[in-house]
């Protein structure tokens, strides 16, 4: 069984740590559905007990919508999580790029020994057909309040985890080339969750032209659909097309647990993963299973 890096997952101490979409209600909208399960501590031994059998060999921790007050606390959080327990090798923090301390928090994140990117979800809308490339909505890909913050991550050596739904890829495609010399990775292969024939369309159009900037990484993950069972053969369409459009050398798998356990056990999804990448040869799947989040995070295990 090839090893597996799993580049985007989460742990949790609801005891500890205040996450406001964990612990207020009513619970937020949600794309999979009621986060209500959610609610429960997630440490390393839940996550060990979740991934066992799957060859895990290095993991990459990604930012849980902690306090916004304080993104530098779970990032602190986290790295005691590492020393103590052995995973994660790598994280991405939170940073607020249209906050006015954007600058001192990036600067400090990156002075972090296991920090490698950050994230900051950008404001967008809800549907294809409602988007507008003139949009200037505040603390979206396009707001220049945002943008201002964002450009402080080229002096960090820091990159950048973009989660937007697949129509607002256009945006990304003008911040990835306006900044070119930092790495934007995209989170949950932009999100293709209508599987219609026009949304996987539109879906195709979109990561076909974000394909087109050679600093952006696609992460194989996040593409449960509520009330449909994940299979190899109901994801396969969506993975494969991500690797032929963006190659073997920029895609890299992850489990995005526990959220995704909403939908599918890990051994459903990673299995599932190895399945639909069987096809390709070894060397492909060695990289995407592994080797581009080494090289992505810089992970030495």
């Amino acid at each position: 069984m090839l090893p597996i890096i799993d580049a985007h997952h989460h742990l949790w101490d609801l005891g500890a740590n205040r996450h406001p979409w964990l612990q207020e209600d009513p619970p937020p909208a949600f794309r999979y559905g009621d986060t209500r399960p959610l609610r429960r501590n997630y440490l390393p031994a839940d996550y060990r007990r979740d991934a066992e059998g799957q060859n895990v060999v290095g993991t990459v921790y990604m930012e849980a919508e902690h306090d916004p007050t304080d993104p530098l606390r779970e990032t602190r959080w986290v790295h005691r999580i590492a020393a103590s327990h052995g995973l994660p090798q790598a994280m991405a923090g939170a940073a607020f790029l249209d906050r006015s301390d954007a600058a001192a928090v990036i600067r400090a994140q990156a002075a972090m020994p296991l920090v490698r990117s950050l994230r900051h979800k950008p404001k967008g809308v809800a549907r294809p057909q409602d988007y507008d490339p003139a949009h200037r909505i505040p603390g979206s890909l396009r707001c220049p309040a945002w943008r201002a913050g964002y450009r402080h991550l080229a002096d960090s050596g820091l990159h950048f985890e973009l989660q937007t739904p697949w129509w607002h890829l256009p945006d990304a495609l003008e911040l990835a080339r306006d900044f070119p010399g930092t790495l934007v990775v995209l989170n949950h292969l932009g999100l293709p969750a209508d599987r219609s024939a026009a949304g996987l369309a539109g879906w195709r159009d979109a990561m076909a032209r974000l394909a087109e900037a050679p600093n952006i990484r696609v992460k194989l993950s996040g593409i449960g659909v509520p009330g449909q069972a994940w299979t190899p053969d109901s994801q396969a369409p969506v993975v494969l097309e991500a690797v032929r459009l963006f190659g073997a050398e920029r895609c890299m798998v992850a489990s995005n647990f526990p959220v995704d356990g909403l939908v599918a056990g890990f051994g459903t999804i990673m299995g599932g993963m190895r399945a639909i990448l069987a096809a390709l040869p070894e060397a492909a799947q060695r990289r995407i299973l592994a080797g581009t989040a080494t090289e992505t995070y810089r992970i030495s295990l």
